[in-house]
């Protein structure tokens, strides 16, 4: 009785959860939760790469500010020099040692300059081939996180339609019980199918109804009742039924007989769709030449 109810269970988790998922945030944040595991948040990831490029930013600003000092303390020691030289021209030729020495001084001081004018060109331009080389990489780590993000969005909603097809065999199964039971009509399970049919591979199923007079296909005068599919000029008769017997079988072929001689015209192909075939209805399809599906997104058009 315990394996009775978990199978139950199970059935209802699966007819229920695609709906549920829609309209209840927690439990589609719960599933949510459970598949985020294989990877980060797209928040997560945005996060991180905000946070590298601020730190990125701030290292820049900072050396920034240290160049402009440099070139501050450069130009002030400029002018002390131009005063200085103002000092010295008016002096007179015993001061012309001193300038030689001072511009001695000078040019050695520039080629100073020159010399760490050309080292920080040098960093600088490392330095910004590290920050283009640092961009790249997080352009292209942000490009495989979310192609992994837009993956992770694919395989759920495959998973999705997936349930929602597994969701559709099991409602048809239970529907052809409950059309067998009595629970339900064979009109509304018919119906489903057909709906089911149509959705699945974008064709018309007509209903078509006409009478034997001659009592041709049941031995009596009786209503004649067949569903007929017409894809890209194939003309399809099909059975759906809760379930099929092997006399259940053989008056489907009468009734494409019947079919044809009204209408004097050949039948492509013959099909039946039903969730529960026994054995001996299935071996009378397959000596008459009946397409046998147990549910409606199986079939092959």
């Amino acid at each position: 009785m315990e394996a009775h109810t978990r199978e139950e269970i199970k059935k209802l988790i699966i007819a229920e959860l695609p709906e549920l998922m829609k309209i209840d945030p927690d439990i589609r944040n719960f599933i949510l939760d459970v598949t985020r595991k294989s990877y980060s948040s797209k928040r997560e990831t945005e996060s991180r790469f905000d946070r590298i490029m601020d730190e990125l930013k701030r290292d820049r600003e900072a050396r920034d500010k240290k160049w402009e000092a440099q070139e501050k303390k450069w130009a002030a020691q400029d002018k002390k020099w131009e005063a200085q030289n103002k000092k010295w021209l008016g002096q007179d030729k015993k001061c012309e040692a001193q300038d030689k020495k001072w511009e001695t001084e000078r040019r050695e001081q520039n080629e100073k300059w020159v010399s760490w004018e050309k080292r920080w060109e040098v960093e600088r331009k490392e330095q910004n081939d590290k920050w283009d080389a640092q961009d790249k990489k997080w352009e292209t780590e942000r490009r495989e996180q979310n192609n992994k993000w837009e993956e992770n969005q694919r395989v759920i909603n495959e998973m999705l339609v997936s349930i929602q097809k597994l969701d559709q065999k099991h409602e048809a199964t239970i529907g052809a019980l409950g059309a067998r039971w009595g629970l339900h009509s064979e009109s509304a399970f018919r119906k489903g199918l057909r709906a089911i049919l149509e959705g699945s591979f974008g064709v018309k199923v007509e209903r078509y109804e006409d009478y034997d007079h001659e009592g041709t296909v049941f031995g009596r005068p009786e209503q004649i009742e067949l569903d007929v599919i017409i894809h890209n000029g194939t003309l399809i008769l099909c059975e759906i039924k809760s379930s099929m017997s092997k006399s259940d079988m053989y008056s489907f072929w009468r009734k494409k007989k019947f079919y044809e001689n009204k209408h004097d015209r050949k039948t492509n192909r013959v099909m039946v769709i039903s969730p529960m075939i026994d054995d001996y209805a299935r071996s009378a399809a397959k000596d008459l030449g009946i397409e046998v599906y147990g549910y409606a997104d199986s079939v092959k058009l």
